[in-house]
């Protein structure tokens, strides 16, 4: 469906169709009308913070998206509570997509030990969520330690992760941070952390691309989404500066929207702003944004 075909079914819907609660003409039309290659999320840290668990759920189903990925939300849930925000993402047609929440950065090369000990409690913690993918970080650069030792090691740490993480039917992607945000963090570079996926070359680990971090600390954003398009399975979404909603600042978000599209992205899309205004309003916007951007030329 190209951009005309596109507004004449905005129009459609608007005229008359009904439509879900709390959401707008426009973005039904988009849910109906076109699919892109990706999925959405929402990194549940950014939204709804005042609210429940189980009303930041409700809140996020409202913006019209099916996933979160969380951040140790659940750090002191009881049993019960896992029975009931289990039965509640159900209920929504929701999934736990992606979390983070072990420690034991990769970049070390003495922490290859601590990070399975971590893990593996953990991937039962992950088992009881029904969530399938962990988000692992690198560290931080430790004083005295070369760059090609730390490197050598998130390669092989990693690894060693994934052959644990497997077998519990476990993916793993890496995640980038800037310098700006964690002075002391590792792996600040996209094109590195590229590279060390690609020495990993493992079936059950990727990257975990967020551009905004990535706009601070080198740009250059769609020629290495391009190139490792392969290797790159969630994308996190927010504006520079301010990690505020797309179309707040410097990043062409309706470009790197369109290449996702034009390059078949299969992975996720995954919402990881503070918003200015209404975050339902806001979280809608930019879902309704990508779709319009990533299909407009199908």
């Amino acid at each position: 469906m190209n951009r005309r075909d596109f507004a004449k079914t905005v129009a459609g819907v608007a005229a008359g169709s009904a439509f879900l609660p709390g959401s707008s003409a426009f973005a039904q039309a988009a849910a109906s009308s076109l699919t892109p290659s990706f999925r959405f999320s929402v990194m549940l840290w950014t939204v709804f913070t005042d609210l429940p668990f189980d009303q930041r759920l409700d809140k996020v189903a409202q913006a019209g998206f099916k996933n979160v990925e969380l951040t140790g939300e659940f750090s002191k849930w009881s049993d019960d509570d896992y029975t009931r925000f289990n039965a509640k993402k159900r209920e929504l047609g929701m999934n736990f997509d992606a979390t983070s929440g072990v420690r034991t950065g990769v970049a070390d090369p003495t922490a290859g030990d601590k990070l399975i000990e971590e893990m593996t409690p953990f991937l039962d913690t992950m088992s009881r969520l029904e969530c399938p993918k962990l988000i692992l970080l690198s560290g931080n650069v430790i004083p005295g330690v070369s760059r090609d030792v730390q490197h050598d090691a998130c390669i092989e740490n990693l690894s060693r992760a994934a052959d644990l993480a497997a077998k519990h039917n476990v993916s793993i992607v890496l995640e980038n941070i800037d310098p700006e945000e964690n002075p002391r963090y590792y792996l600040t570079s996209v094109a590195e952390g590229f590279e060390v996926i690609r020495r990993v070359n493992r079936p059950n680990v990727k990257f975990l691309y967020d551009f905004y971090h990535e706009q601070i600390s080198e740009g250059n954003l769609i020629e290495k989404l391009q190139k490792n398009i392969d290797i790159t399975d969630i994308v996190h979404i927010a504006d520079v500066p301010g990690r505020h909603e797309p179309g707040t600042g410097e990043i062409n978000y309706g470009n790197i929207f369109r290449k996702l599209g034009d390059l078949n992205f299969p992975g996720t899309v995954a919402m990881e702003f503070k918003p200015t205004g209404d975050a339902v309003a806001s979280l809608s916007a930019a879902r309704e944004m990508a779709i319009q951007s990533a299909t407009a030329t199908k």
